[in-house]
């Protein structure tokens, strides 16, 4: 398997950051993103050897987005907390590397909805060899993200567009791979406790080499490139349309429901605390406000109660056929 190349998947992570962060912007119209560039030296937390840094960008207060919150991280630590070797325990006790884009916009008007990003690149360090005659292991690597959206009131047209940009993009390495995604996403972003999804899905892959370093790489690119084309068109769509307070209530405490995955359930929050991740990053995914309410329920046969009877449910809307499709 051909060795990974960090130095360029860097690069990448970081110009991507770049370009989404210019996009937002120039489709908010009024804010910019602030940056919060941070270090963390080996010994300066409570995890031993814990390294390396980032870079934060937040944009609040908005024409369009509430916040927005588009970070790149990398960091390197000595031992693998528990949440990375739940499913890999050879690797439990070895030094580590990974560095990625992780980002949640959250929008003001509730007729847009709320997504999320994440690409990123994880690798364990080889031991060194014991002399120039014996080579080093060669180091257990791999990719992972994806996008999702989630919604406060349904648009076929735009659940349409968010998958067809994403089959589209993952097209070039295969027809297996947006099923698999696809699906991977609809159960990984699934409330257990509530028994709903989160939304209405995307893509979602971890723990992928199987192409290769190159191809693997290429993969993760089409993905993280992707992410624009799917959720700006839906968001100039649906900004300037009209709401009234009881949507605004409704989307408040919709995101209630965004706030009880990210803490309970999400890999990538845990894996951040668990390693004595920088906090105020690994939580910028938390929306400004938000509001729960006992038992709420939705009044029949209106838009409230349509997105959980039509929306919130695994589909197939890759080829869901639309007014405009016939």
């Amino acid at each position: 398997m051909s060795a990974p190349d960090l130095a360029a998947v860097k690069s990448y992570l970081l110009d991507l950051q770049d370009r989404i962060c210019a996009a937002l912007a120039e489709e908010d119209g009024r804010a910019s993103f602030v940056t919060d560039a941070w270090t963390r030296e080996p010994g300066a937390s409570s995890t031993p050897g814990l390294g390396g840094g980032g870079s934060t960008r937040i944009l609040t207060e908005g024409a369009v987005f509430e916040k927005a919150g588009v970070a790149f991280s990398h960091v390197t630590g000595s031992q693998l907390p528990p949440s990375a070797t739940a499913h890999r325990p050879e690797l439990a006790g070895k030094p580590w590397v990974a560095m990625g884009v992780s980002l949640v916009i959250h929008p003001r008007n509730p007729r847009v909805p709320t997504s999320h990003a994440n690409v990123r690149f994880f690798s364990t360090l080889p031991p060194p060899a014991l002399d120039s005659s014996t080579p080093s292991a060669s180091p257990t690597w791999w990719f992972g993200g994806g996008f999702d959206l989630t919604p406060y009131y349904g648009y076929e047209e735009d659940c349409v567009h968010w998958h067809r940009t994403a089959r589209e993009a993952l097209a070039p390495f295969g027809d297996a791979y947006y099923p698999k995604f696809k699906k991977w996403c609809d159960d990984y972003f699934f409330l257990k406790h509530r028994g709903e999804p989160r939304g209405v899905g995307g893509l979602f892959f971890d723990d992928f080499s199987e192409l290769g370093f190159e191809k693997s790489f290429a993969l993760l690119r089409a993905v993280g490139d992707a992410y624009i084309p799917a959720y700006r068109p839906i968001v100039a769509r649906r900004k300037n349309a009209p709401f009234i307070e009881a949507e605004r209530d409704w989307q408040l405490y919709r995101r209630g429901r965004y706030v009880e995955f990210n803490l309970v359930w999400d890999r990538g929050t845990l894996f951040g605390l668990q390693s004595a991740g920088r906090t105020e990053s690994i939580l910028m995914s938390l929306p400004p406000l938000v509001r729960w309410d006992y038992n709420r329920t939705p009044a029949p046969g209106t838009e409230e109660a349509r997105l959980h009877t039509d929306f919130l449910r695994p589909r197939d809307w890759a080829d869901f056929e639309t007014a405009k499709d016939r």
